[in-house]
């Protein structure tokens, strides 16, 4: 893997610029925190709207964050246009609390995909307990 030639900064201000262009991304208030070549942190804050009839958030909002975590992970090991091939995800506790937060790294890259895999934990009360662990492949994006 190439050095990066940005500034940490500047690699996680365009890391940013491509979460701002996810409406989804935006709907549900997701914060990129941390991006370096390989790796990523991702934040959801937990509001009514990514809560299901229970209190805890929706299973459905803790698989973006997993996923969204994975992408960034394998298109930053991989340095290029990247899509999820799969990814599973495990299910540990309910996620009831302030903020989520994924972290994800790159464990193996090849030419064309990389195996990534991401723990994601919920924030309460200044703790981070682990509510879900995800595990994915990341393809380079065929050239159209």
């Amino acid at each position: 893997m190439e050095p990066v030639t940005v500034s940490p900064e500047a690699f996680l201000a365009m890391g940013r610029e491509v979460l701002a262009q996810q409406t989804f991304s935006q709907l549900i208030g997701a914060e990129l925190a941390a991006l370096s070549p390989g790796r990523c942190e991702l934040h959801v804050p937990i509001t009514g709207s990514v809560q299901q009839q229970h209190g805890f958030v929706h299973g459905g909002v803790l698989s973006y964050a997993a996923d969204n975590a994975l992408t960034y992970a394998g298109g930053t090991a991989l340095r290029v246009p990247v899509v999820t091939s799969e990814f599973k995800i495990n299910y540990l506790r309910p996620a009831i609390g302030e903020r989520l937060i994924a972290r994800a790294e790159a464990v193996h890259v090849g030419r064309n995909q990389a195996v990534c895999r991401c723990d994601v934990f919920v924030r309460q009360d200044g703790e981070d307990r682990l509510c879900a662990v995800a595990q994915g492949t990341i393809a380079v994006l065929p050239a159209r």
